[in-house]
């Protein structure tokens, strides 16, 4: 079998060979960056890590601090979006903290694109950001976004408890009441068991009530033992 004579391509297609396996994976990049000096300067040329996502692997917020605020710099969409997350779920800085999430969203960073979404329609009251989301991959992103365990104990803040308490009070009702689809189980009133309550036959508007319950009741803030006002 022969191999492909990367090298020998002209150096601006290299380049894009390394900006492509960053957007696939870190350990893909750093694969590139181990089979030579050429491809280990093409990696570390500026324009490269705003095409990583630091949130594709486990240990993403374990990441050398000075690797993330160099991903950061550039305008990466996946440091954005951790950055933008703490600031307004776990510093209560909410004006930054939605523009940074915003920005990575309009970047196209699927995580961001549904958090920005759930986060107007909760804290704001917007609806229309939900059209931003493929309604296929709705299930597949906000279990990916919902998946990312990164608050290591740390509880919300009063903001988000009290909007979680008003979103139970004002919609609950109204999504156990509806009866466009078959209730399958109702324990209560609660985001407990809003995952199994009703069957995929429910209307546009009960969809969105629960894939909101499913964010108050499973989403965590980032721990502040990674800092992001550092970066």
């Amino acid at each position: 079998m022969e191999f492909f004579p990367l090298f020998e391509l002209p150096e601006e297609i290299q380049a894009g060979v390394v900006e492509r396996a960053a957007r696939n994976s870190i350990q893909d990049l750093y694969g590139l960056k181990a089979s030579s000096r050429s491809m280990t300067a093409l990696a570390e040329r500026r324009g490269v890590y705003h095409f990583l996502d630091v949130l594709s692997v486990l240990w993403g917020l374990n990441m050398p601090s000075e690797l993330l605020k160099a991903c950061y710099d550039e305008g990466n969409p996946s440091t954005l979006y951790i950055k933008g997350v703490q600031f307004f779920y776990s510093l209560d800085l909410h004006e930054e903290g939605l523009s940074l999430i915003k920005r990575a969203a309009d970047a196209g960073y699927e995580r961001a694109v549904y958090t920005h979404a759930m986060t107007r329609a909760i804290f704001e009251g917007e609806g229309k950001y939900f059209d931003g989301i493929p309604f296929e991959s709705v299930d597949r992103i906000g279990k990916l976004v919902h998946s990312v365990k990164w608050g290591w104990g740390l509880w919300h803040g009063d903001y988000f408890r009290d909007h979680k308490v008003l979103f139970i009070c004002f919609f609950m009702s109204s999504f156990y009441r509806c009866q466009y689809a078959n209730l399958v189980q109702r324990q209560c009133h609660c985001l407990w068991h809003i995952d199994v309550t009703k069957d995929d036959n429910m209307c546009n508007r009960c969809f969105w009530i629960k894939e909101l319950g499913l964010f108050l009741r499973d989403f965590e803030p980032i721990s502040l033992l990674r800092d992001t006002r550092k970066w």
